[in-house]
């Protein structure tokens, strides 16, 4: 039988405190979701919501992600979703970087977001359903100039998706990509580029939001892969 999920859910989200990790969060406590959310500093926003509970963890540092995750895996072995958001980007030509720069954006964006899933992917096989959702990049797709090691961060969780799907859907866990293209967010203050002005040059985190309740609200039984979200008219704007 194709049924659809509970309504209501333990969930836990990355990058919680901003842009898409806070819009989906928003977005899920309407829903009656129950959000475990981490993120580095909360002391800007934090949730006034009993549905909510913040998680403190910079995901840069490996070994405290790796001990952290197993501690909160045990604590709350009731989490059926998991939703990375996490991230951070840097650009420019390979050799502008340095080596301990490529290490840092590689754990950040890809490792980080491995160890969550690997710590409570045990308890969700157990459980024998839910969704693991993360937020990828149109950069995955195809490489582009000054774009090597974050697109190859971003490739890498494509990959590790893929790959999931095949072993966990036995388990009644599903498995999605989104690939969004330029978000008009945070995520630009400290790049030397962002969208142009036009509201068709980017698209909103809200947009992401909505499309990530699309994903949960599906029969058990059907999956949505990948998604990939662009503006309508792509405009690269220097700084």
């Amino acid at each position: 039988m194709n049924t659809r999920q509970p309504k209501s859910r333990t969930i836990i989200v990355t990058g919680v405190t901003s842009g898409i990790g806070r819009a989906i969060a928003d977005c899920q406590l309407n829903a009656g979701m129950n959000i475990i959310g981490i993120g580095r500093d909360f002391s800007n926003g934090p949730y006034k919501s009993s549905q909510f509970l913040p998680y403190e963890l910079d995901l840069s540092d490996l070994e405290l992600t790796a001990k952290s995750i197993k501690d909160l895996a045990n604590q709350h072995s009731d989490v059926t979703g998991i939703i990375c958001c996490a991230g951070r980007g840097k650009f420019g030509s390979l050799e502008e970087f340095s080596y301990k720069e490529i290490q840092s954006l590689m754990d950040l964006n890809f490792t980080s977001q491995a160890y969550i899933i690997r710590g409570f992917l045990p308890n969700i096989k157990k459980l024998g359903f839910g969704d693991i959702i993360v937020i990828g990049s149109e950069s995955a797709l195809m490489g582009g100039p000054r774009g090597s090691i974050y697109s190859a961060s971003k490739a890498a969780l494509r990959a590790l998706l893929q790959s999931l799907r095949a072993e966990c859907a036995s388990k009644g866990i599903r498995v999605t990509t989104i690939n969004p293209g330029m978000v008009d967010t945070n995520f630009f203050d400290n790049l030397d580029f962002g969208p142009g002005k036009e509201s068709e040059n980017s698209i909103q985190a809200s947009d992401i939001a909505q499309t990530v309740s699309l994903v949960l609200g599906m029969p058990s039984g059907t999956v949505i892969d990948e998604i990939n979200l662009s503006p309508l008219k792509k405009v690269i704007k220097k700084k």
